[in-house]
């Protein structure tokens, strides 16, 4: 974790204005090697001027990165630009959409202190050097995951997927979330199942009582 010497300004977003109170319980949860790792092996600094093969990119980066990042195809056409805070999850996301032929290069500007304005604006700037706009920058983006959470679903297999719905499912009822009524109204007509299901969703959000939605 940075030095309560480091400037505010020059602190990892998470580290910022983090009341005094809390500043045990938040180092203990920031300050494991995981999450902030500069193992010297793996390079981690990258200026933006070059361009890499994935293939060989993968194999010598294993921490988390944070950046701006182009992904190019065999033919070093640009199909993405974009920036995260872990440009290695985001990249593997791209590759299970669009597969390796699509993502054959990158391009990675890396932020130590990543700030969204900053990221956005140097991603822009990529996008005008260019005489088109890349694919997955255009209204056509479909396969193309815009953030780490979306990456990471691209990666999992379909019981892993559905295991994640179910579990943000519960989480959603566990929340008391009453949009969830209005999502099963917009389906098709229901089953008996289904609409028992609506009936006790219903019941909960009226009477405040979702003790029977979470345990089912």
């Amino acid at each position: 974790m940075e030095s309560e010497n480091t400037p505010l300004e020059h602190q990892p977003l998470e580290h910022q204005n983090v009341p005094s109170a809390h500043q045990g319980l938040h180092s203990f949860l920031y300050s494991s090697d995981d999450e902030h790792s500069t193992d010297s092996s793996f390079e981690t600094n990258f200026d933006g001027t070059n361009l890499f093969k994935v293939s060989e990119w993968l194999k010598q980066t294993e921490v988390k990165i944070a950046g701006v990042y182009a992904v190019v195809d065999s033919d070093r056409r640009y199909q993405y630009i974009g920036y995260s805070r872990d440009v290695l999850r985001s990249l593997k996301g791209h590759i299970a959409q669009n597969g390796s032929q699509a993502c054959t290069f990158l391009r990675v500007k890396s932020f130590k202190f990543p700030k969204r304005q900053a990221m956005e604006a140097l991603r822009d700037e990529w996008i005008a050097e260019l005489d088109y706009i890349p694919l997955g920058n255009t209204d056509r983006q479909e396969t193309w995951a815009r953030t780490i959470g979306e990456a990471a679903k691209a990666t999992m297999t379909v019981q892993e997927q559905n295991a994640y719905e179910e579990k943000k499912l519960k989480l959603r009822k566990a929340m008391a979330d009453a949009t969830l009524i209005d999502e099963l109204a917009a389906k098709d007509t229901p089953g008996e199942a289904e609409t028992q299901r609506r009936q006790k969703l219903e019941a909960a959000v009226k009477n405040d009582d979702w003790s029977s939605i979470i345990e089912s």
